[in-house]
C-alpha cells in the first residue's frame, strides 16, 4: 500500500524502519507546518498537502495529531491507522471521528498491540461480561512527565512499587494521555470506559512494561499478562505498539484476515 506517516518521533521512526522491508512505500510525512524543512520534499504540513493516491494514513504522533488531522483524514477517504486509542475517551472526539469516517467510506484502525487477549474480549462481550481490570506497571523512568510525578517521587522510588492511579479508564486515558493506550484498548474492547477498572503502578523492580488483564462473565474468567520491552528512544513507548502499527497495515492489505 502507499501509505504516508504521522510525526517522526520514536515509534514513527520503528515503523519507518520495519516498513521499508516490506511492499508498502511511504509517501509523505505529516508534520506541524512549522517543521517542514525548506526544502519539503516528502514531508507536508497539512491533510491538505497530502499526495493524490495514497491508501492509509499511520497515525504514530499521539493524542493531538489524531485530533487535529483524524476527521480530515477520514473525510478524504483515507483509512487511519492510530496508536493513540486513549484519545477516545473524549466522547466529543470519538463521536466526530465515527461521523468523519462514515462521511468518507473510511476506517480508523486502532492499533493497540501492547497487549494480547483483545480478541478475547470482544467475543466474550457478545454474552456478559462482568467486570474487566487492566493494571499496569511500568519502571519509575516510564511514568516521568505523567501526573505520576505529582503523587510520587519517581527518581527517588529505588525499590517496591507505588499505585499512583486507580479508577476507570476514562479517566486514565484523559489524564495519561502518553501512558494509558492500553487502558483504553482494553476498555473499547471490553464493557467500555467507564466500566473498566484501572490500576497504574509504578514499580522499580522491574525493567519492562508490565500489562495484565483479568475479566470474568458469562464465557467464565481468564487472566492475561504480557511483559513488554519499550523503544530505546522513548522508556513511554512500546516496541509491541509500535510493531502493532506493522502488523495491522499488512493486514488491512490481506485478501485472508487471520
Amino acid at each position: 500500500m502507499k501509505i504516508a506517516i504521522i510525526g517522526t518521533g520514536a515509534i514513527a521512526s520503528y515503523v519507518r524502519e520495519a516498513l521499508a522491508a516490506t511492499p508498502h512505500t511511504i509517501e509523505a510525512t505529516l508534520v506541524r507546518p512549522e517543521s517542514v524543512p525548506e526544502a519539503p520534499g516528502r514531508f507536508v504540513g497539512s491533510v491538505a498537502a497530502l499526495p493524490d493516491g495514497l491508501e492509509a494514513v499511520v497515525d504514530c504522533a499521539g493524542h493531538g495529531a489524531l485530533r487535529e488531522h483524524g476527521p480530515a483524514i477520514l473525510e478524504r477517504g483515507l483509512d487511519l491507522v492510530s496508536v493513540s486509542a486513549g484519545a477516545l475517551a473524549d466522547a466529543d472526539l470519538s463521536a466526530g471521528l465515527e461521523a468523519a469516517a462514515l462521511r468518507g467510506n473510511a476506517r480508523l484502525h486502532l492499533a493497540s498491540g501492547a497487549i494480547g487477549a483483545l480478541d478475547c474480549l470482544l467475543s466474550a462481550r457478545v454474552g456478559a461480561l462482568a467486570e474487566v481490570t487492566y493494571v499496569g506497571r511500568k519502571p519509575p523512568d516510564g511514568w516521568k512527565g505523567s501526573p505520576a510525578e505529582s503523587v510520587t517521587d519517581l527518581d527517588a522510588l529505588q525499590d517496591g512499587a507505588v499505585t499512583h492511579f486507580v479508577g476507570s479508564a476514562r479517566d486514565a486515558a484523559l489524564q495519561y494521555p502518553r501512558n494509558a493506550n492500553v487502558a483504553a484498548a482494553v476498555a473499547l474492547a471490553g464493557v467500555g470506559f467507564d466500566r473498566t477498572e484501572v490500576r497504574l503502578i509504578a514499580d522499580a523492580n522491574i525493567v519492562e512494561n508490565v500489562h495484565e488483564i483479568r475479566a470474568r462473565g458469562d464465557f467464565g474468567a481468564f487472566r492475561f499478562r504480557v511483559s513488554g520491552k519499550s523503544l530505546p528512544d522513548n522508556p513511554r513507548s512500546s516496541a509491541l505498539a509500535a510493531m502493532s502499527v506493522v502488523a495491522r497495515l499488512d493486514q488491512i492489505s490481506r485478501r485472508i484476515v487471520p
